[in-house]
């Protein structure tokens, strides 16, 4: 009969309970920037003018609707 390798076969692994396994560490960076108040950023120039093209449009066809 031929020997097996351990690759061939199941290889041991020790079971280890939840409450036994390690917390991984906190990243410290991630926590402060968390902690700081960050706002909304702003918008692009191409996004402002796409915004105020829309607007003229609309204005433009609410004011040909009434005549």
């Amino acid at each position: 009969m031929a020997r097996k390798s351990v690759s061939n076969r199941q290889k041991l692994s020790f079971r280890i309970e939840p409450s036994q396994r390690a917390l991984k560490p906190r990243n410290p960076v991630a926590v402060a920037a968390k902690q700081r108040a960050a706002g909304p950023h702003r918008k692009t120039n191409a996004a402002n003018r796409q915004a105020k093209k829309r607007d003229l449009i609309r204005l433009l066809r609410l004011n040909g609707k009434g005549e």
